[in-house]
């Protein structure tokens, strides 16, 4: 148990890299970690709300502003040199020491090269210079060109080079005659814009999307003077051409030669893609245009290229079912057809990606589209083609971790994107962040990161019987709507009726939401979800027996309960990681001389935001790791897998989102389905009793603890807490050389623990028993009015070796956080053993432990010495407990709540 050898083990293939739904960021550039969203002061590192972002020679740029209304618009272009150097091949290893190596948010890790638009990175002022932006919204570039679009200025400006300094002056101006001037007001020709948003250099053109004049304005040769006139436009029958429309309230004369508010152009040297964002739809030519008002070829996100609505779901979707009242096909709110105001559309030759800006999501089509209303193959941003998850949105359930903000598999109107050959890079405004993702040869599912222990937290319902057997009663149980009805016969017993109606539920192929558990033992049928989750605590589960039955059954609830994600996780968790090729071989880490774990281990290795993590086992369908304890400041990490195979190949996973909680703690067990047998041992050779501290210190109030007849008393001085009020009946009693008991503080809560000197059950019965003053508002209470249950230190309870009512057992669990750094020797450290003492509390205590539906008192709660990860928790059974041999345990912390397990209990008086 050591080196946890009891973590379950279960030839890797490589496979052609593509991106897969929901799949995660494994990189971001302009901010510390993924969910910081800082604002703080403008940096070389540190990114606003940005829009634009363009690759080409090694170098990313990013437009430090947008039309959005996200915040705070730092009026600037950032430009990335050398940028393989940070957005490296996922087999390339990275260096440790930094917080979050994948996250180019610090100067630590990476930051800008040179900014345009401000003198300098703090500077954000707006301007009419030539070193000056007003809301700048798109950059491009070719490698030795780059233009951006300053849309508040309606202009696009050009530098012939790329700039090395800061606040470099552009050499050309369009739609303006000169750097200093604005037209007022727009007019509508063959040189000017009016909030141009969109920009692109291929080959020898130049395109521009002039948004507010619903066109897009071509240029045969990159022009070479200010004021230069286009040579023909896109979407406009003439350059003179221009109807305002309103984008708000819509538009649906669409037509294949017609824009209305282009935010983007883009090429892939064969192909033109414009975003017509009223529209809602990307065009698509299938070879550049060369004339005015030629037609497109292709719309994405329309069945046709002559519909506009957003999410255009009845004419591009399926139906999902029918409306009872009307009996007309319903459909979801949108799917992978539809788009509701696109921001960009890009191609690396082979596929095409589209920022699906009003649906907060990157579409991927592995092939460029050849008909109109062609599905995604891929979605980026959100877990399927249907959701819309903000990544803003607050989470009530969580009130110490808003889980979905910012986090690593989302985007909130993605606005621009850009490819380096390998990587996607993607926009976020609202987060103020670009991702990066990268293609992958083996896709983790979503959930692939789990609580070792708990693995999923499966809901879990009851059926109890009573009464008399008559022969003819019926019992039923129905589960979400399907009756499972037992016909008791006169040789039955309750034990005989809990054992058909499981046979009943689990009869091939089985009931398709629950497996049913027999408990014989306490005349009990067990249900347990068979989807892991909160999804199973929809299941509904009703009972009912025959009239004028005298046998009765009670369900524990209308449905079943407590199932919550094990894939949130506490810093310092031991995680598995499933999946399929992950590793070649079956290998278990074991710690060095020095306590650590390896953090490559058959080739295999695993990051957390760029932190690797230490391994205790890998195979190929599972990975056993621990969560870097560095991790508290965030909700939200990215994690993805390495692995190099026998053969010399180099596999990495698609990068997966783990949210970060603060606890959520996981109980060990054995296996089968849940709720599985605990892992827990009898923890001492002696006999206890516990009392408890509570109530307000009050100067000169009186506490009594008396033992075996003898009192220890102490009177309340005005300085004490509870605290010390605990501690100075402890030293009354340790002080007495003729008191039966020891007194130690309990690790959690104000108790005092009271172990027998003498082992064994000799110790058991001495008497135990609490007074206070008259008016005191201080209270002692005796949980027990007498020491028992010695048992034999670290022997595991089995049902031939049961916990008894009034005991003090021990439990192992992982994910109840971190560790109060004010506790002596607190050595929490990711990936080595902890060496401290057994006094040590989690930050956030376990505040709750429910055995057989009583309270069991938790005693105490920390890291356990000589383990990696796991924390010990010492409850005291209720003395009133009945005998169940398969009674149901969970802790919780705060809203967090364990898995549940069992353990079996056999009262004194039990047969």
């Amino acid at each position: 148990m050591k080196h946890l050898s009891f973590l379950a083990l279960f030839s890797s293939l490589a496979c052609a890299a593509d991106f897969n739904t929901g799949q995660a960021a494994r990189l971001i550039i302009g901010q510390p970690t993924f969910t910081a969203q800082s604002t703080g002061i403008p940096s070389a590192f540190q990114l606003g709300a940005v829009g634009g972002v363009a690759y080409a020679n090694d170098t990313i740029f990013v437009v430090d502003g947008n039309r959005v209304q996200a915040t705070p618009i730092q009026n600037r272009l950032l430009i990335y040199r050398n940028i393989s150097g940070f957005v490296r091949d996922p087999s390339q290893d990275l260096v440790q020491g930094q917080r979050c190596p994948v996250c180019a948010g610090s100067s630590a890790v990476k930051q800008a090269d040179a900014v345009v638009g401000q003198p300098d990175f703090v500077s954000t002022a707006t301007g009419l210079t030539s070193s000056n932006f007003r809301t700048p919204t798109s950059v491009a570039s070719n490698g030795q060109v780059l233009a951006v679009t300053d849309t508040d200025n309606n202009r696009v400006l050009i530098w012939r080079t790329i700039p090395t300094v800061n606040g470099q002056s552009a050499d050309i101006v369009l739609g303006q005659t000169d750097f200093k001037t604005v037209k007022q007001p727009p007019v509508v020709d063959n040189k000017s814009f009016r909030g141009p948003q969109g920009v692109w250099i291929q080959g020898t053109r130049l395109f521009v999307a002039d948004t507010q004049n619903h066109r897009v304005m071509v240029w045969n040769t990159i022009p070479t003077t200010n004021n230069q006139p286009a040579d023909y436009v896109l979407g406009q029958p003439n350059f003179t051409s221009a109807p305002q429309q309103n984008i708000a309230i819509g538009n649906a004369d669409a037509k294949p030669d017609n824009l209305l508010n282009p935010v983007s152009v883009t090429s892939d040297g064969q192909r033109l893609f414009v975003t017509d964002l009223g529209h809602n739809r990307i065009l698509i030519w299938n070879a550049i245009p060369t004339q005015t008002q030629q037609a497109a070829d292709v719309a994405v996100g329309q069945p046709d290229l002559t519909s506009a609505f957003a999410n255009n779901t009845p004419a591009t979707c399926t139906a999902t079912g029918t409306d009872a009242t009307t009996n007309k096909p319903t459909y979801p709110a949108r799917c992978a057809s539809t788009l509701s105001f696109p921001r960009f559309a890009l191609s690396d030759g082979t596929r095409l990606y589209v920022a699906d800006g009003g649906n907060d999501r990157v579409l991927v089509y592995s092939k460029i589209p050849a008909v109109s209303g062609a599905r995604a193959d891929a979605i980026l941003g959100q877990a399927d083609e249907f959701a819309d998850v903000i990544t803003d949105s607050s989470d009530t359930f969580r009130p110490d971790a808003n889980i979905t903000r910012s986090s690593s598999d989302t985007i909130r109107t993605p606005s621009a994107l850009a490819w380096d050959g390998s990587n996607l890079y993607a926009s976020d405004p609202y987060d103020r962040r670009v991702l990066v993702y990268t293609p992958a040869d083996v896709a983790l599912p979503l959930n692939a990161v789990t609580n070792a222990f708990s693995r999923a937290v499966f809901a879990v319902g009851t059926v109890d019987l009573a009464g008399t057997i008559k022969e003819g009663d019926t019992v039923t149980i129905t589960v979400n709507g399907t009756a499972y009805t037992y016909t008791i016969v006169k040789a039955d017993t309750l034990t005989t009726i809990v054992t058909a109606l499981v046979n009943l539920i689990n009869k091939s192929p089985g009931d398709p939401n629950v497996f049913a558990i027999a408990n014989p033992g306490f005349n009990e049928v067990v249900l347990s979800a068979k989807v892991g989750g909160a999804g199973g605590n929809s299941i509904t589960l009703a009972v009912s027996t025959s009239t004028s039955a005298v046998v009765t059954a009670t369900a524990s609830g209308a449905s079943l309960g407590r199932g919550q994600s094990a894939a949130e996780v506490a810093p310092g968790t031991l995680v598995s990681i499933f999946g399929t090729n992950l590793s070649d071989t079956n290998a278990i880490g074991q710690p060095n001389s020095n306590g650590e774990y390896p953090t490559t281990l058959g080739g295999v290795t695993v990051y957390f935001d760029g932190i690797k993590g230490p391994l205790l086992s890998v195979s190929s369908t599972q990975i056993n790791t621990q969560v870097p304890f560095g991790v508290q400041d965030t909700t939200g990490v990215s994690s993805y897998v390495v692995t190099k195979h026998r053969d010399g190949t180099v596999t990495a996973t698609t990068a997966v989102n783990v949210p970060i909680v603060l606890q959520n703690p996981g109980i060990l067990a054995g296996d089968g389905p849940d709720p599985r047998p605990a892992f827990a041992i009898h923890t001492t050779s002696f006999s206890t009793a516990v009392v408890d501290v509570s109530g307000n210190s009050k100067a000169n109030d009186t506490g009594t603890i008396t033992i075996n007849g003898t009192s220890y008393v102490y009177t309340v001085q005005s300085s004490d807490t509870l605290s010390k009020i605990r501690d100075a009946l402890i030293g009354l009693i340790n002080a007495d050389p003729n008191s039966p008991v020891t007194a130690i503080a309990a690790g959690q809560y104000t108790r005092i623990i009271l172990t027998a000197k003498v082992v064994g059950p000799d110790g058991n019965g001495i008497t135990v028993a609490t007074a206070g003053s008259t008016s005191a508002q201080l209270a002692l209470t005796a949980l027990q009015t007498a020491t028992c249950c010695a048992s034999t230190a670290g022997s595991q309870v089995t049902v031939d070796n049961p916990a008894v009512p009034g005991e003090i057992i021990s439990i192992f669990a992982t994910g109840i956080g971190l560790v109060q750094t004010g506790d002596p020797n607190f050595m929490a450290n990711t990936g080595i053993v902890y060496n401290g003492t057994a006094q040590n509390s989690p930050t956030q205590p376990v505040d709750d432990a429910q055995l057989g539906g009583t309270t069991a008192n938790v005693l105490n709660a920390g890291l356990k010495p000589g383990l990696l990860g796991v924390y010990e928790v010492q409850l005291q059974i209720s003395p009133t407990l009945p005998t169940n041999p398969q009674t149901q345990l969970f802790i919780a912390q705060n809203v967090f709540t364990s898995n549940i397990v069992t353990i079996p209990v056999k009262a004194p008086d039990s047969q």
